[in-house]
């Protein structure tokens, strides 16, 4: 026996392991039967369990069992808690279900719900369970980990579906007809070395270092993303800013597309869909960005349809989910620490099905507070659509209207008597990527540079020869405007100017002079260019123009 009892603990040590409980049961059972008298003490010593244990396997043998995949019979094992307390899943259920439903004297009324805690609770309540448990019960019921879902929009307008139906009907329409469909918005950004969501792919150890808080600093700076996406061709344009978000910057982007892509994209095209927000810079009610609109549309010789999503439902408009998304996905975990950064990042967005993207940096000026009066607005010609005529309209591509008669200005105005009525300067002098502003700031800083002049008129020295024709006041008021802020925003000399307005050198020097003075009472700061212009040539290449040589030469 002792022979034989040493094979089995041989035996038992390499196989057992191998076996679940029900299957080590019966093989004890089998050898303990084949030893005859006295086998189930013998094996159960091998085997190092008790006596009673090989005597079930071998009970369960000679019962002829029929084999199963159950390692217990029916009914063995530990009761399960909920059947052994009853309560225990109604007092689980009564801690998780919404607040209208819990106890309102619960401490995790208003703490975060986790297995920890949720068992510690049921324990204070005199229940037996752990962490893993209440897991275990609470998917049995149903419940999962889930993040709160964006489906709430608010106050819902009663046109609101009506709306969604009329610009589809419109994109449709203009589709078919090959005619150009855009959605436009802004987007901000802090730029800095502040963190930004997601990850990205680093050596273990060596993360990107940012700030240990997301509030931006004091005069941190931004940048501003007015994107363009066009449903038809699938791309995207945006303009990143370094000033405001204005109705200026967002028709200067919409220019930029237009010269740059939309022309060449659609050559026959007589009109233009651009859907929108309700709000922001491009908002329904913002009288800039139709007096913008208008001015681009006269210009582009294209009619201009806006359709505006009503408010609160600004997710809709495709550009979020086909253009910004995938921006932002394309810098997830890279700290914007600059306009370039930005601008290089957007300009590598692609995937393999997704729109390609292009970014360029608009170094403009777009300064807020532009006001439209009431007569300006009365010369638009904007034509309201029968339907929601505030969401929904058009812009013809006319000249604004005649303006209103008014009274004949006063004999002292500066227009009168010391300034001539007629412009020297070229008209394309007033390009906005000369002046770093779009036509419509132009006016309005030359509206208040004209009340200044009014408020202080210049002093008259007697014995001095004064009046048109001498000094600076041979130049009308605009020119001497637009003299000061091209040779202070390029650091442009004054003979290249002399040549192009056809005045002399001293004439420039005193309108730099005397503007400048001027401006700086109105607390305007002229933008700096980014380079420094020497030549006539130079900036006409800026403003896109072709200057006849000729026409540079200064006049002896």
């Amino acid at each position: 026996m002792e022979g034989i009892e040493a094979a089995l603990v041989e035996k038992f040590a390499r196989l057992l392991p191998h076996l679940d409980e029900r299957r080590r049961r019966l093989v004890l059972g089998a050898d303990a039967r084949a030893l005859g008298h006295g086998g189930i003490r013998v094996v159960a010593r091998a085997a190092g369990v008790s006596e009673d244990t090989v005597s079930r396997g071998a009970a369960e043998l000679d019962a002829g069992m029929s084999p199963s995949v159950r390692v217990r019979r029916p009914g063995a094992g530990r009761k399960r808690l909920r059947e052994h307390d009853p309560g225990l899943v109604a007092a689980l259920l009564a801690l998780v279900e919404p607040g209208k439903r819990g106890d309102p004297e619960s401490p995790l009324r208003w703490t975060t719900k986790s297995t920890r805690k949720l068992a510690a609770e049921l324990s204070a309540q005199g229940y037996r369970i752990g962490a893993d448990t209440v897991a275990a019960v609470l998917k049995e019921e149903g419940f999962c980990l889930r993040a709160a879902s964006r489906t709430i929009e608010g106050a819902r307008h009663p046109d609101r579906d009506a709306q969604f139906r009329y610009i589809n009907d419109r994109v449709c329409e203009f589709t078919q007809a090959g005619e150009p469909v855009i959605s436009v918005d802004t987007k901000k950004e802090v730029l800095g070395d502040y963190a930004v969501a997601g990850r990205e792919w680093h050596r273990a150890g060596q993360p990107v270092q940012v700030r240990a808080h997301d509030f931006p600093e004091k005069g941190a700076q931004k940048a501003v993303l007015y994107g363009i996406y066009d449903l038809a061709a699938d791309a995207g344009w945006v303009s990143v800013g370094c000033d405001g978000d204005t109705a200026a910057f967002a028709v200067a982007t919409l220019r930029r597309w237009w010269d740059a892509e939309g022309r060449a994209r659609y050559p026959d095209a007589t009109r233009l869909l651009i859907t929108a927000d309700a709000g922001g810079a491009n908002g329904c009610r913002v009288r800039a960005w139709k007096k913008e609109l208008a001015d681009f549309t006269c210009a582009a010789g294209l009619e201009v349809m806006v359709c505006h999503f009503p408010p609160g439902t600004s997710k809709w408009n495709k550009i979020e989910h086909r253009l910004f998304s995938r921006i932002s996905t394309n810098w997830r975990g890279r700290p914007l620490t600059s306009h370039e950064v930005v601008v290089n990042t957007i300009g590598a967005t692609t995937t393999r099905t997704g729109p390609t993207v292009r970014a360029e940096l608009d170094s403009g000026a777009h300064p807020t507070g532009t006001t439209v009066p009431d007569h300006v607005m009365d010369r638009i010609p904007l034509e309201p659509h029968e339907w929601h005529g505030t969401w929904n309209y058009s812009i013809r591509p006319e000249p604004l209207g005649p303006e209103p008669l008014g009274p004949e200005p006063p004999s002292s105005s500066p227009e009168f008597g010391r300034f001539p009525a007629g412009d020297k300067a070229p008209a394309w002098l007033h390009h906005p990527s000369l002046t770093g502003m779009e036509p419509a700031a132009w006016q309005t800083l030359l509206g208040r540079y004209r009340d200044y002049l009014d408020e202080h008129p210049p002093i008259m020295i007697p014995g001095r020869k004064t009046g048109p024709g001498t000094g600076s006041h041979c130049l009308s008021i605009a020119d001497r405007l637009l003299v000061c802020v091209l040779k202070t925003r390029w650091s442009l000399p004054q003979p290249p100017l002399a040549s192009l307005l056809g005045v002399s050198e001293a004439v420039i020097g005193a309108a730099v002079r005397d503007v400048g003075r001027d401006l700086a009472a109105l607390g305007h700061t002229v933008p700096t260019g980014a380079i420094t212009v020497t030549t006539a040539e130079q900036l006409a290449a800026i403003a896109g123009h072709t200057l006849v040589p000729e026409s540079t030469k200064i006049p002896k």
